[in-house]
């Protein structure tokens, strides 16, 4: 099974997801520095970063830039921003088309940058490497309109690695097609844990950005509606100060087109819509799991290796205004081997119970996804897929259980930010 892409997952499948690669003992991947370098891939793909932060003071906010290739046109950048204030209610958000992005931004002074660094007239990207006595950081300065300003700094600590599924070049990577020709591709990379400080202003209103969050790289090598139907996405967040010294857990999870999957034998009919799920758990200021698991028509990766990553939509209902099965209840899971020279397992569990679908609770809105993506995308995705696309957001308090090796299970209380999203196929 876990050959990369051995003789006969070749002949019998058309994708081949990263879990396929690794085995269990090997889910961890340490980042490298261009696994952040901005890619700026031509042909069809969608290159993100993603800044989420909850502030000590309550308040959700992320900033986004998204980098769209299609085909033979210009390609065209997004600055994103949301900023939620659960005490008041109130929520912002902002999305423009940028110009004059390059990456890496020109020499300041004395000072040169790589390609984890970027800029644009409405934005300017700093990413500094760490040294034995400073953590890693962005500087993330954004004034997506006149109403909004961000100044973020972002940090990772030292005793924090970032991530993804397996180590080296191949890392993180699912390919979809042919394995020495793939059409596409999709990888995941991520800081797990870090700490923000800084100040956001919304229409006159400054908010302490003080508080701890997770930033992720992503990239989609492939038209969007051709990479998958459905994605989940969850981000648990708890203060330093718990009883466990802090929980973080993501998770990032897709399903192919009925297009890309496997056969049981030569001869048979892909089976498509194939899971992918990936994600990590840290405690206490240590990164202790990661997982990734993938699940066939026919079977489950989990029930054999013991490494289990999923988000179960266990109660769901039609929502009249998509047209979409939207969920009423999800189950969160991680489950693997735990890191950092420990024996044993580590295992983290979230019930999430929205309500009904008609007034979930913690719904943040739902996203016109091709109300947001620029133009020329639309009409290639719009063509293509033949039905809306949404995304559900989500923000809600919730309670994480962890078990360590060795000790019982504990429970936390935190936030989590999630959502679901609806490319195809309702």
């Amino acid at each position: 099974m876990f050959k990369l892409f051995g003789n006969d997952e070749h002949s019998l499948a058309n994708f081949h997801p990263v879990t396929s690669a690794f085995p269990p003992s090997e889910q961890f991947g340490p980042l490298e520095p261009k696994d952040t370098e901005w890619a700026q891939l031509g042909g069809f793909a969608t290159e993100t970063q993603i800044w989420y932060n909850v502030f000590d003071n309550g308040v959700f906010v992320f900033c986004q830039i998204i980098h769209s290739s299609v085909g033979l046109w210009s390609p065209t950048v997004q600055f994103t921003c949301k900023v939620y204030d659960p005490a008041s209610g109130e929520q912002t958000w902002k999305s423009t088309n940028v110009s004059k992005f390059v990456t890496p931004p020109p020499a300041s002074g004395s000072r040169t940058y790589d390609k984890r660094s970027c800029q644009s007239e409405k934005f300017r990207v700093v990413h500094t490497p760490a040294t034995a006595t400073h953590p890693e950081q962005y500087r993330v300065d954004a004034t997506p309109d006149n109403g909004v300003q961000v100044s973020l700094t972002v940090e990772r600590p030292n005793d924090i690695p970032g991530c993804k599924i397996g180590k080296g070049p191949r890392g993180g990577y699912s390919y979809f097609g042919p394995v020495d020709r793939p059409d596409g591709f999709v990888v995941h990379r991520f800081w797990p844990r870090t700490t923000c400080s800084g100040v956001v202003m919304v229409n006159g209103t400054a908010y302490d950005a003080k508080g701890q969050g997770m930033f992720v790289h992503a990239i989609q090598g492939m038209r969007p509606n051709l990479v998958a139907e459905r994605w989940n996405f969850g981000h648990f967040l708890s203060r330093d100060g718990d009883a466990l010294g802090g929980v973080s857990a993501i998770m990032m999870e897709f399903t192919t087109t009925e297009a890309y999957g496997r056969r049981k034998a030569e001869g048979d009919k892909i089976a498509g819509e194939v899971k992918v799920n990936v994600g990590c758990v840290v405690v206490g200021g240590k990164l202790v799991l990661c997982t990734g698991e993938t699940q066939w028509a026919d079977e489950k990766e989990g029930d054999k290796t013991g490494v289990v990553s999923r988000a179960e939509h266990t109660r769901t209902a039609l929502d009249k205004d998509t047209g979409y099965k939207a969920p009423e209840a999800i189950e969160w899971t991680w489950k693997g081997p735990a890191l950092g020279g420990e024996e044993g397992e580590v295992t983290a569990r979230i019930s999430s119970d929205f309500g009904n679908v008609a007034k979930p609770n913690g719904l943040l809105e739902k996203v016109d996804v091709l109300g947001e993506i620029p133009s020329m995308i639309k009409s290639v995705v719009k063509y293509a897929a033949g039905v809306a696309a949404f995304i559900y957001q989500y923000f809600n308090p919730a309670t994480i259980t962890i078990t360590l090796p060795g000790k019982e299970p504990q429970t936390v209380q935190g936030t989590l930010f999630n959502e679901a999203s609806y490319i195809s196929n309702p």
